[in-house]
């Protein structure tokens, strides 16, 4: 869930997923996100896969490893990527995974206010969780580490804005600067929502036209609309799930103005909302490390796709 407070209306355009869902035989209506909610403490953190990796300035860590022999994904339940396919080799990609685990410990400071460009927004919070404790932190953590498994396998410069090496944070408008610094070609905010009960289905958060205070985000629209779309393509054909049943229209897509992270963005950045921790049945899903897995292969296929044109 992004951290800031979800406004009423939502836009989308009224394009849809129905053929791709019904081609690739994604019938199954899953997760989501909406509303905000904020996270107790604890739930066990997620088992994910590790990578060698180099710190940056801002908190950020870049992985370049080699291409791993054989599947990336072993034990996970995800698609193998071959060895020496390295499509991807000199694309920069930055994930940023929602929320921080210790933020609840830190309220004082994720609740300061940063300059989002239109106004001043909460540095950040704590996320949500299931009704069982699993935290989005820690969800968004496990996922994001698993996808920067698999893009370093295809070549890719993966640059996450933190991993489990800080105490809170970083702030949504340090976490657009570690985008813009790194020149990303895409940049990815994985998050998972804490809307009602019934509210399933995934979605991908597309920033809208804004110009204001130090916003500007005219020349990302259009390359950050078609990241968000390959990424909904894909995401639905590796999961199984279906756009969200509460917003976009049946698209998949929801443009938003109001989210720092995005406002503050120089290179193509989207936010995708994995599934809905407070529905039992898309808990079901993000609780379970294989499902896990295959999120980040989608998400990870969508980038691919949008960055090879």
């Amino acid at each position: 869930m992004p951290y800031d407070h979800r406004k009423t209306s939502r836009r989308a355009r009224p394009r849809t997923l129905a053929l791709v869902l019904a081609a690739t035989g994604c019938c199954a209506v899953l997760a989501g996100c909406g509303a905000p909610e904020v996270s107790p403490p604890g739930g066990k953190s997620a088992e994910s896969p590790t990578a060698s990796r180099t710190t940056n300035g801002g908190g950020a860590t870049s992985t370049t490893a080699p291409a791993p022999q054989g599947s990336p994904t072993a034990g996970h339940g995800g698609p193998s990527v071959p060895a020496g396919a390295r499509t991807l080799a000199g694309r920069t990609v930055v994930i940023d995974p929602g929320h921080n685990s210790g933020n609840f410990r830190h309220s004082s400071e994720i609740n300061q206010k940063v300059n989002i460009g239109t106004n001043r927004k909460e540095c950040d919070t704590t996320g949500t969780s299931t009704n069982g404790g699993y935290t989005e932190a820690s969800f968004t953590l496990d996922v994001s580490r698993r996808l920067r498994e698999l893009l370093t396998a295809r070549g890719a410069k993966v640059v996450l804005t933190h991993d489990a090496d800080r105490a809170w944070g970083p702030c949504i408008d340090e976490r657009a600067k570690i985008g813009n610094a790194a020149r990303a070609d895409a940049v990815v905010s994985v998050h998972a929502d804490g809307s009602a009960v019934g509210h399933r289905g995934f979605h991908v958060i597309l920033p809208a036209r804004v110009r204001e205070g130090a916003a500007d985000t005219a020349k990302i629209v259009g390359p950050s609309r078609e990241l968000g779309e390959r990424i909904a393509t894909r995401f639905a054909r590796a999961t199984g799930t279906a756009p969200a049943n509460y917003l976009g229209s049946g698209t998949g897509l929801d443009v938003r103005d109001d989210l720092g992270g995005l406002n503050l963005s120089t290179v193509p950045k989207v936010f995708v909302e994995c599934g809905n921790m407070r529905d039992p049945k898309d808990a079901q899903l993000l609780t379970s490390a294989t499902w896990r897995q295959r999120a980040a292969q989608g998400i990870a296929d969508g980038i691919a796709t949008y960055l090879k044109g």
